[in-house]
């Protein structure tokens, strides 16, 4: 997929993309660190380029992903899922990506949001 759909140019313009949304947001922005934000933009593209057969910067630098524990410190509900699943969509969809693709990518985004899903009430 990596390849196919463009390589780190194109994650690097999904990640930037979703966080045009999230800065917009305030459900889940307060969940990023503003201060730190090209920081951020960094870790999700390096990790989602990993993930999707690009290099694996991601590792060698940060370690295994251990997502829910990385997101453990933060207080993800339904609510917020939802909002960063419609940033996600909106990034996602920009891409113009081949129908099968972006419903590849989608499935993986849309599985890993209601797997960080840590606060129900």
């Amino acid at each position: 997929m990596f390849d196919r759909i463009g390589g780190a140019p194109t994650f690097d313009r999904l990640v930037r993309r979703f966080y045009e949304g999230v800065q917009q947001d305030e459900v889940i922005w307060p969940m990023y660190p503003a201060d730190d934000l090209d920081g951020a933009v960094w870790r999700l593209s390096q990790f989602l380029q990993q993930y999707w057969g690009g290099p694996s910067t991601y590792s060698e630098q940060r370690g295994h992903p251990r997502l829910r524990m990385r997101h453990h410190p933060f207080r993800i509900t339904p609510e917020a899922r939802e909002h960063w699943l419609q940033h996600m969509q909106d990034a996602v969809e920009s891409l113009d990506l081949a129908p099968l693709d972006e419903a590849e990518l989608w499935a993986y985004l849309d599985r890993a949001a209601h797997a960080m899903t840590n606060a129900f009430d």
